[in-house]
């Protein structure tokens, strides 16, 4: 926890001069999304409060607000957590991902597209997979459909899937194998994309659709004898 508190340390300047609830949840929200304070870990108010440089009420709204977006859970006389999911949030999650990803793709319109920001995720995930850094490779994976939302032009999808994808990244710290779980996608991310460049929303939509029934499977696979393990090990 000491290394964690020290760097939240250096995220002071993010603050501004006023220490907004807001702000100081989106620190931990990215934290989180990081991996900087793994699934199951307690979230301790003295230490993150007096690393930031907030109030205590100020870190309990971060808290809240966290809460409500289901990357905390708060337990009865124990503290605040970072949740850890269950294989029906995982379900869940991707769920929503097929819903709202493939409808914009469907509801794009007519080409050309944007997709300079695509092409440079897919670049990213590459570079990354050339340097066997696996993490960055999922990190990228999810910078890829954030964006492909984003092609929507809507602050009200792009922040209902910020919550979505804050809580994949929860799954993926606990499965703990990058490589297997995000190799596969950097070609499939390549093939919607060139997709898109050729006008062509069927192909990209049916090859999302096939993306994200593979990457579930995969996922639930790997997390659910992940969660078994541990709680035998408990």
């Amino acid at each position: 926890m000491t290394e964690q508190l020290s760097g939240l340390a250096g995220d002071r300047a993010l603050l501004g001069r006023t220490s907004t609830a807001e702000r100081v949840a989106d620190i931990l929200r990215t934290r989180i999304a990081e991996g900087y304070f793994p699934p199951g870990t307690r979230l301790s108010e003295d230490s993150i409060g007096g690393a930031l440089g907030v109030s205590r009420n100020t870190l309990r709204e971060a808290f809240r607000l966290l809460t409500h977006e289901r990357l905390l859970v708060h337990e009865l006389n124990r503290g605040v957590f970072v949740r850890v999911l269950t294989v029906e949030d995982v379900e869940d999650i991707y769920r929503t991902r097929r819903l709202v990803e493939c409808a914009v793709v469907r509801g794009l319109g007519e080409p050309p597209y944007a997709l300079d920001a695509l092409a440079e995720v897919v670049e990213q995930g590459r570079s990354a997979a050339r340097e066997g850094d696996w993490k960055a490779v999922g990190t990228a994976n999810i910078h890829f459909h954030r964006e492909l939302v984003a092609l929507a032009a809507s602050e009200r999808t792009d922040e209902l899937m910020r919550s979505v994808f804050a809580e994949l990244r929860l799954a993926f710290h606990v499965v703990d194998e990058p490589r297997r779980l995000h190799e596969p996608y950097i070609a499939r991310n390549a093939g919607i994309l060139q997709a898109l460049r050729d006008g062509d929303r069927d192909r990209a939509e049916a090859l999302l659709a096939d993306y994200l029934e593979v990457s579930l499977e995969r996922v639930v696979e790997v997390y659910r004898r992940r969660v078994g393990e541990d709680a035998q090990d408990g």
